[in-house]
């Protein structure tokens, strides 16, 4: 039997008591602050080092390039390497048979260990599954040597018939890509004789029964929806880079563009059987991430041409390789179906998810997962809930993790069905969410709805109500104005969002703090700034509990050799993760300032606080500075002590950044062109440590996110060979091209993070496609259920309604 929808109740006020006061908003003095990026100068003035940069500090470093495969499917046969092997300059040729080369099968995702990624994939390649793989390598003296030896280098092939459409994937007739004795680690639900690289399913309630009851009676409705989106490349400014060299003491060094320091360590610690010590991995300044460099991909092959060539050897990839060989966001199609009454409730939710993995599996599993774990969620109260992924290879690019992680797919099509859903029992679609929506107290048990039961958590912050609220009064939503034109009609659209802060139950980050004579910090931190101001952000959550300015506190991160263990920058875990660590470490740090201070004082226990690079008695008003304690405690007489302290944080939740996309469009119905009026986000991301950066990243987010919905954006012609080779091809926006965007921060404390802080870099990406697709059906009632939206699907589905 169904469950039944689960309200919460309804309370008369009681008129006799006196309302209670609402809590006071936090007061702080760095925290929220609008002060500039900290390091900003050197990034905007060029002074700052990227990887590529650490090229001019060896006198015999070598360039390496990769060889690829030039057909979608099929065996490499034969590699003539004897030309380039003679040209002067070369000074290592390397092939998938080269003693450098590992014979071990190993993942690119840079997850967590043991890694819940299928182990699918070599170095390089004797089988070649998309028109991109590795399969040869070669360092040479200069770039311009390096090109002409891999030009030289002929490869012959036994090809096999590409299968390039994954909704047939598991068809009998399909091509196989994987042997199962080709794959190691396999994931739940693998069938590899189908293509099929996992499967997951959960159940909660008894959707059926939810169903068969809806289809009976008379107030309720079914609707059903399914609902394709595109491939998308992450568009990095910064190429994938990295630099192997063994330094005096004969230890690696890698030196990479990576999100992921501490797990490319230990992945390539297993992957050449080396010991972890062994290994020192740097992460200079990053162009951007985006998830395309949580990747273990250019550092085996890189490391392999430094072996074999005795020397430093840098692999920077080109432009062609980055849109045709990193790594994508996966191509998706997702069927809904829900129960809903007249009276706007939703009764029951089946999700089914079928997601292309391409090539190989790296993300497969989660990314899959996450397409309905993420924002089914957002609707906790729903009672009977079913949801199945299946993710199936392709002999297309590998896809991996990209900013949103599967739930840009996911919030597509469930935020485009529930609008049908709103228009089928005639309620108007914000109203439809407010009356579903998540709010604080509310027990979620979607999000690990394929773990089993009784995995579950309380929402302990929402700011979705009013996210809703503001976002609906910016644009605008209850005084639309029509056209004047009788062609042109205008609608506003709206979607919801949610994602999570960092991986419940899988993450961790620590840090250490020390003080200075002269009372500044150095603050060691394993979190990886990708752009997003975390340097900023862990400064400041340092300096707010430690009562001074934000530039008093210098920042050292990412190099497994200095600073301390963090899994890296990924699942919006960094400003939640590793700066609960932050706090945690300046937590510690206080109780021993806090001892010389009230040494120094002679205070008793409990009046002191620290504020203004002071330690303060609040009972007297007698004050020392940091720098006498930082000199009386390193320089003392009688005691001394280097003032430190450390921190680490993990947890089994992940709290929650919630958000409402508004979007106002006007429709041509003679072409099915539009225009965008306007943008407007409203997002919860508890407290804004840096409001300034907080801003930037949900505009950025929305430049990807209207990219994704409104572009075609990777193509492939019918052998597999991509149709996109740069940024002439790709049709990123230009800032020009930008609506007017309007953004609002909603920050209601959160009890665990930092200051009540929670995430906010992948949120923003995921509600504008389905909002856009809203916004349209409600100016000239057409439904586009694939992406991209273009003039030309809207055209045809006002013909066919007009048929």
């Amino acid at each position: 039997m169904s469950q039944q929808p689960l309200r919460k109740p309804e309370t008369e006020p009681d008129d006799s008591t006196e309302p209670e006061a609402a809590p006071s908003e936090p007061e702080f003095d760095v925290v929220s602050s609008d002060e500039p990026k900290m390091d900003a100068k050197k990034f905007v003035t060029g002074d700052v080092k990227y990887t590529a940069d650490y090229e001019y500090e060896f006198q015999t470093l070598a360039t390496g390039k990769i060889i690829r495969s030039e057909i979608a499917h099929g065996y490499v046969t034969d590699i003539d390497t004897s030309a380039a092997e003679e040209m002067d300059g070369v000074y290592a040729v390397l092939t998938p048979w080269s003693d450098e080369i590992p014979d071990q099968l190993y993942t690119s995702a840079g997850q967590s260990y043991m890694e819940p990624s299928p182990y699918d994939m070599k170095a390089l390649r004797e089988k070649v599954r998309y028109v991109g793989d590795p399969i040869a390598a070669v360092a040479a003296k200069d770039k311009e040597t390096a090109d002409r030896a891999a030009r030289a280098i002929q490869v012959e092939y036994e090809e096999l018939e590409p299968l390039l459409d994954y909704r047939r994937s598991m068809d009998e007739d399909a091509p196989q890509l994987f042997d199962p004795n080709e794959v190691e680690n396999k994931q739940p639900g693998n069938d590899y004789e189908r293509n099929l690289e996992m499967h997951l399913d959960g159940e909660i309630g008894d959707v059926e029964a939810a169903f068969e009851e809806a289809e009976r009676r008379e107030d309720m409705v079914v609707v059903e929806g399914e609902y394709e989106a595109q491939y998308q490349s992450h568009a990095l400014p910064e190429p994938h880079t990295t630099i192997v060299y063994r330094n005096e003491d004969n230890r690696y060094h890698v030196i990479s563009s990576t999100q992921v320091p501490n797990h490319v360590r230990r992945m390539l610690a297993q992957l050449f059987d080396v010991p972890i010590g062994d290994i020192r991995v740097t992460k200079p300044a990053l162009g951007s991430g985006f998830g395309g460099k949580q990747t273990l991909l250019l550092e085996p092959v890189a490391w392999a041409l430094h072996v074999a060539a005795d020397r430093p050897v840098k692999i920077e990839v080109s432009r062609r390789e980055e849109f045709q060989a990193m790594r994508f966001r996966r191509e998706a199609t997702v069927r809904v179906k829900t129960a809903a009454t007249t009276d706007g409730d939703i009764v029951a939710t089946d999700f089914e998810t079928l997601a292309n993995s391409g090539a190989y599996g790296p993300h497969g599993l989660t990314v899959t997962s996450a397409i309905g774990t993420k924002p089914l969620p957002m609707y906790p109260r729903v009672p009977n809930v079913r949801f199945s992924a299946d993710a199936v290879h392709t002999n297309k690019p590998v896809p991996g993790a990209q900013r949103g992680y599967g739930n840009p797919q996911g919030t597509w099509a469930l935020e485009s069905h529930l609008d049908e859903v709103a228009h089928a029992i005639d309620m108007d679609p914000v109203e439809f969410r407010e009356r579903n929506h998540a709010e604080e107290g509310d027990i979620d048990e979607i999000s690990a709805i394929t773990a089993g039961e009784g995995v579950k958590q309380i929402i302990q912050s929402c700011g979705f109500a009013e996210a809703i609220e503001k976002g609906r009064d910016a644009i605008g939503y209850d005084n639309i104005e029509q056209p004047v034109a009788d062609h042109l009609h205008r609608g506003i659209g709206v979607a919801l969002t949610k994602q999570g802060s960092g991986v419940a139950g899988d993450e961790l980050s620590a840090a250490q703090i020390k003080m200075n004579e002269d009372g500044t910090f150095v603050l060691l931190t394993g979190a990886v700034d990708i752009g997003s101001g975390a340097v900023s952000a862990m400064a400041r959550i340092a300096a707010e509990e430690l009562g001074v300015k934000a530039t008093d506190i210098v920042v050292e991160s990412a190099d497994t050799d200095t600073t301390p263990h963090d899994y890296g920058t990924y699942a919006s875990s960094t400003t939640y993760i590793s700066g609960n660590a932050v706090l945690e470490a300046a937590k510690d740090i206080k109780k021993r300032i806090k001892f010389w201070g009230r040494k120094m004082l002679e205070a008793p226990e409990g009046n002191l606080v620290l504020q203004d690079g002071k330690v303060v008695n609040e009972g007297t008003g007698n004050s020392v500075t940091l720098e006498a304690i930082g000199y009386e405690s390193i320089y003392g007489e009688d005691e001394r002590e280097h003032i430190m302290g450390q921190g680490s944080f993990s947890t089994d939740i992940s709290p929650s950044p919630y958000g409402a996309q508004f979007v106002d469009v006007t429709v041509d119905e003679r072409t099915g062109e539009y225009e965008i009026n306007k943008l407007v986000q409203a997002l919860d991301v508890g407290t804004a440590i840096d409001p300034g950066m907080a801003e930037g990243q949900i505009e950025g987010a929305e430049m990807m996110a209207l990219e994704y919905a409104t572009r075609e954006l990777l193509t492939f012609d019918d052998d597999g060979n991509p149709e996109v080779a740069g940024f002439r091809d790709y049709p990123h926006p230009r800032a020009s091209e930008m609506p007017p965007m309007e953004t609002i921060l909603v920050e209601p404390h959160d009890p665990t993070g930092p200051f009540g802080a929670k995430s906010v870099g992948e949120v923003p990406t995921n509600p504008l496609p389905p909002a856009l697709a809203n916004a349209i059906r409600n100016a000239v009632g057409v439904r586009i259920p694939d992406l991209p939206i273009t003039a030309e699907k809207i055209k045809a589905e006002l013909d066919a309604q007009g048929e």
